[in-house]
C-alpha cells in the first residue's frame, strides 16, 4: 500500500509534513539544496530582526545627516529615508537565490516585538519571492505598569500591520505565556494570521560567574519539550480555522507522529537537523511511512487530529487529570 504523506500548511501543498525551521542550515543556499534532496517539504529562513533593520536605517540616516552638513549637493545624492530600502539587502538576496535554487516553498521570517516602520520589510520579503512569511513575535514585558491586555494588543497591532503589508500567507510564531491561549489564538487569526507556530523557544540569558555579565547561552531543544506544543495543538485543533505548526522538541519520528495525531499540519525541525544533518530528514520520513503502513493509515491527512482533544477518548487528559495521574503514578528511584 502506498502511503500519501502530503499535507497542507498556510494554503501551500506540501509533499510531506516535515519543515526545516529557522536555523543556520536554512540560511545557506547549498544547505537548502541538501535539505531539499533529503526530503524537507519547506524551509523557514533565519529571522530578520527588527533591531537589524532599525540599526541599518539609523546608520544610513546618520550618513545622510553627515553628508548634508558637509556638502550642499549631497541633498540630491542620497534618497529620502522614508520608503527607502535601507534594510539588510543580503536577506532579500538570499530569498531570491533560494527560490532559484530549490523547488520547495521558501518561508521568510521577521522577528520583532513592536509595530513600526521596520514592518515594511514584510512587503519586500514578499516581493523577493517568498511563498509565505513567518512573524516571530519575541516580546518580554518588563514594565509592571503594562497590563496583560496591553501586551496582547501589542501582539495584535503588530500582526495587523504586517498583514496589511503582505498578501502571501502569514504564520505567527508565539510563546505559550497567555492567560487564555485559545482566546488569544482566535484574536490573532482575526487580526490576519493564517496559521500559528507553537511555540517560540524563549532563549533565556545566563550569568557568567567570573565576570558577572549577563550572557547568551544557546541550548538546543530536547525531545521532552514537544509536550507543550502537543497539548495546545490538541486543544486548538478543533477550535480554530487556521494552520497549526508544531515546533520545539521534535527530534525523532515518534514526536512527528504525536504532533500530527494531536492535529498539527506540519512538524518543524531545527535542533535535530543541527545535530544530525539533513540526512536525518530522509530517515525520519522513511520511518514515518513505515509506521503509517504498519498501523493501516493511508495518509497523513487521515492521521491528523485523530487524537485531538475533541477526538481522543478522554479529553480531560489534556487538562488537569493528566497532571494528577502523573503525580500519583510516579515511583521514586530510590528507597
Amino acid at each position: 500500500m502506498s502511503v500519501d504523506l502530503s499535507t497542507r500548511y498556510l494554503g501551500l501543498s506540501l509533499k510531506n509534513p516535515l519543515v526545516a525551521s529557522a536555523s543556520p542550515l536554512t540560511g545557506d543556499v547549498a544547505s537548502l539544496r541538501r535539505l531539499e534532496r533529503s526530503g524537507v517539504a519547506a524551509a523557514v529562513l533565519p529571522s530578520l530582526f527588527e533591531e537589524q533593520i532599525e540599526h541599518e536605517e539609523l546608520e544610513i540616516f546618520r550618513l545622510h545627516e553627515f553628508q548634508t552638513e558637509s556638502y550642499a549637493e549631497s541633498l540630491d545624492f542620497f534618497p529620502d529615508l522614508e520608503g527607502y530600502n535601507t534594510g539588510p539587502d543580503s536577506y532579500l538576496t538570499l530569498i531570491r537565490e533560494a527560490k532559484r535554487a530549490v523547488d520547495i516553498p521558501i518561508i521568510g521570517s521577521l522577528n520583532g516585538s513592536t509595530a513600526g516602520g521596520w514592518t515594511h520589510y514584510a512587503h519586500l520579503i514578499e516581493e523577493a519571492g517568498a511563498d509565505a512569511l513567518e512573524l516571530n513575535i519575541y516580546f518580554v514585558p518588563v514594565d509592571p505598569a503594562m497590563t496583560g491586555q496591553e501586551v496582547e494588543e501589542q501582539y495584535l497591532t503588530l500582526i495587523r500591520e504586517v498583514r496589511r503589508a503582505v498578501s502571501i500567507p502569514l504564520a505567527v510564531k508565539i510563546g505559550p505565556f497567555f492567560s487564555s491561549l485559545p482566546h488569544m489564538a482566535h484574536r490573532m487569526i482575526e487580526a490576519g494570521a493564517d496559521g500559528l507556530v507553537l511555540f517560540n523557544r524563549y532563549l533565556e540569558p545566563d550569568i557568567d560567574l567570573e565576570t558577572l555579565d549577563v550572557v547568551p547561552n544557546l541550548v538546543l531543544s530536547r525531545p521532552q519539550e514537544v509536550r507543550l506544543p502537543l497539548r495546545w495543538i490538541a486543544i486548538l485543533r478543533d477550535q480554530v480555522e487556521a494552520s497549526l505548526a508544531a515546533t520545539s522538541g521534535i527530534h525523532e519520528t515518534s514526536e512527528v507522529i504525536k504532533v500530527l495525531l494531536a492535529g498539527a499540519d506540519v512538524a518543524m525541525m531545527a535542533s535535530a537537523l543541527l545535530q544530525r544533518g539533513p540526512k536525518h530528514v530522509s530517515e525520519t520520513l522513511e520511518q514515518l511511512r513505515h509506521w503509517l503502513t504498519e498501523n493501516e493509515y493511508e495518509s497523513v491527512s487521515q492521521l491528523k487530529g485523530s487524537v485531538s482533544r475533541e477526538n481522543c477518548a478522554e479529553p480531560s487528559a489534556y487538562e488537569r487529570s493528566n497532571y494528577m495521574k502523573a503525580l500519583i503514578s510516579y515511583t521514586p528511584r530510590y528507597t
